[in-house]
């Protein structure tokens, strides 16, 4: 059952008026013509962007372009939408203060009674918190990867020489100098770990920040 026979007993303006209120409240809405050019913004979307009506009348959208995304993006964006179809895909914009924000964005074609293009009417929803976190969680990863390799290489060789050295321990008949040796190797490998838990004990407390 569609919204319109579910809601058949109300007026058509009463019906907008309630869809333009839920809508104002919660989503960032725009509406372009044929070519592009903003035609309508909604206060939502000036106070997200921190450009007003006015700046953002008779724009392009590429007003508030991040330059984050390649032009193959945008550009596959008007191929689909060029042809009727809905587009929707997570978009980074700046605003006019030169902060970045991330929306959800669905752009539907809007046509005429010939079935042409006259406007494209573009919902989006905030989502930054949500990449931002992505963004943390993906750095997260990667400081845990450098650990790992970290970890590998600086403590697998000085136990490996200590483990040399001790087993050399075990053999018969050694003289004073090679104990003496032994005993510098094995200095040398404890030195080694030290400055690595120290590496480590930094380099966990910037993961940390």
């Amino acid at each position: 059952m569609t919204i319109k026979q579910t809601m058949g007993n109300f007026k058509t303006l009463q019906l907008l008026d309630a869809y333009e209120l839920a809508i104002d409240c919660n989503i960032i809405t725009s509406i372009a013509d044929s070519k592009g050019f903003i035609v309508y913004a909604n206060q939502k979307f000036c106070d997200v962007s921190k450009y007003t009506q006015h700046e953002l009348i008779g724009q392009n959208h590429r007003i508030i372009n991040s330059a984050h995304h390649p032009k193959a993006f945008f550009a596959d964006m008007w191929q689909t939408i060029g042809k009727g179809n809905l587009w929707h895909k997570e978009i980074k914009n700046k605003a006019k203060d030169g902060t970045y924000y991330w929306v959800d964005t669905v752009i539907v074609p809007i046509l005429d009674e010939e079935k042409k293009i006259t406007h494209y009417l573009s919902l989006r929803t905030l989502i930054t918190d949500r990449k931002l976190l992505e963004e943390k969680n993906a750095q997260y990863l990667s400081s845990l990867e450098i650990l790992l390799v970290m970890t590998s290489n600086k403590i697998k060789r000085p136990l490996a020489t200590c483990l040399k050295q001790m087993n050399t321990l075990d053999k018969e008949n050694i003289d004073k100098n090679e104990i003496r040796k032994i005993v510098e190797n094995l200095k040398l490998s404890t030195t080694e770990l030290i400055a690595f838990t120290n590496e480590l004990d930094t380099f966990i407390r910037d993961m940390e920040k």
